[in-house]
């Protein structure tokens, strides 16, 4: 084992993620159990560089990820606020160890001009089953070494009454607010701050009558057990890409639903059947909404990641007014980029097309800061994962916002043409 440095922080628990994940590996265990997979790593600020100790933090928290283990208290707890997830997968998790030592490998490339700053290579290898949870903590342990390492001029004071400040003023406007911060985070500290702030606002306004918005959660599961929440999540866009693959081009958004609803099938509750949208273009996936209504009938909603939300809620009202199936029991989750003044904005613009409108706000929250020495804004990462491949087959994703593409640049084409998106 390599010698940590001081600054060295063990994540506090394997649920320290997003809930997403756990919905998916459950998903992934029935119906892909044996397959391979490869995740890779993009900073998409490429004026964002990182220093040898960022990436030496960065390995040594990476290691520590072995020492997690789902405890008895943690599965006792999922069992009861999370009965979707089966006996068959809690065993699973609870003898799960991950091994990032064979199945996470990390390179520094160093700039021309300086050997100790440049890029992170960061690839992720092994079943789908078990690295499908590396991506958030991954993400989120880069960024907490990046901001001890690198731009270190902020400071935490503040932050709980920041987030307090911002949870008044959106639940004062009838905002329904998860907290989606945890892979952008500055640090699990800033994330505690942040849904204590949250919480606290939300205790001032309860029992307002003239404050319609609320917390409904967060979607990190170890936070939502130790601060009482809700778990919020149900799909990222692997799902969809990794099927997509898997299974081909056809209609491969139905595909995806319809294998989803193999292991959470819509009824007694569709609470995990929330659709994402945008992992071939809205576009495509309304289309083909069309052809299979009946998903927009038992699916509980649609989630907005990328594009204009505005111009979103209005295709989405017409494709479901055009096959027969009402909005206002239908739910649309906004989580593309949300800051106080574009939420406001986005509730105010739609409100009048009948969706029940949710908000899914991240990095504004537990990554908002400023340089004590300037004032100027500290900016947070912009860095993602994604699926590159399963099975030695290529997964790509076309988002709404064409900066957001990602995958083989032979198959993006492909399917860009496939579709007509060119």
């Amino acid at each position: 084992m390599m010698s940590l440095p001081d600054e060295v922080v063990l994540s506090p628990s394997i649920l320290d993620t997003d809930l997403y994940k756990l919905t998916m590996q459950q998903a992934v265990l029935h119906h892909f159990p044996d397959a391979r997979v490869r995740y890779k790593f993009d900073n998409r600020s490429k004026s964002t560089q990182f220093n040898r100790k960022c990436l030496e933090l960065f390995q040594a928290n990476t290691e520590l990820i072995s020492d997690l283990k789902l405890t008895a208290n943690e599965r006792d707890w999922l069992k009861q606020k999370c009965p979707y997830l089966k006996e068959e997968y809690l065993d699973f998790l609870s003898s799960l160890q991950l091994n990032p030592s064979e199945q996470v490998s990390t390179k520094f490339i160093p700039s021309e001009l300086d050997d100790n700053i440049g890029q992170i290579e960061i690839s992720v290898q092994g079943r789908w089953s078990e690295t499908i949870l590396y991506e958030v903590p991954l993400m989120a342990a880069l960024s907490d070494a990046y901001f001890r390492t690198m731009d270190t001029d902020w400071e935490y004071d503040g932050q709980e009454e920041l987030a307090y400040q911002k949870g008044i003023k959106l639940f004062e406007e009838g905002v329904l607010l998860s907290e989606f911060g945890t892979r952008r985070r500055r640090s699990l500290k800033t994330q505690k701050l942040v849904i204590e702030g949250l919480i606290r606002a939300n205790e001032t306004l309860r029992g307002d009558k003239k404050s319609t918005g609320e917390l409904k959660g967060t979607s990190n599961v170890h936070l939502a057990r130790l601060y009482n929440l809700t778990p919020i999540g149900t799909i990222a866009h692997e799902w969809t890409m990794g099927v997509a693959a898997v299974k081909g081009y056809d209609a491969p958004n139905m595909t995806a639903l319809s294998l989803w609803e193999a292991v959470y099938p819509p009824e007694p509750t569709n609470a995990l059947h929330i659709a994402l949208t945008d992992t071939f273009t809205s576009h495509v996936f309304f289309e083909e909404l069309k052809e299979h209504p009946e998903f927009a009938r038992r699916w509980r909603g649609i989630r907005q990641d990328s594009g204009d939300p505005i111009a979103f809620a209005n295709c989405a009202a017409k494709t479901y007014g055009d096959i027969g199936v009402g909005v206002h029991e239908k739910v649309i989750i906004y989580s593309d980029g949300l800051d106080l003044e574009r939420s406001l904005r986005i509730r105010k613009d739609t409100e009048h097309l009948g969706f029940l409108a949710s908000f899914g706000v991240g990095t504004y929250l537990t990554n908002d800061f400023k340089s004590v020495t300037t004032g100027q804004k500290s900016k947070a990462l912009n860095i993602v994962i994604k699926l590159a491949e399963i099975n030695g087959k290529p997964c790509v994703k076309l988002s709404d916002d064409p900066g957001k593409n990602t995958g083989d640049a032979d198959t993006v084409s492909f399917v860009k043409n496939l579709y007509g998106l060119i």
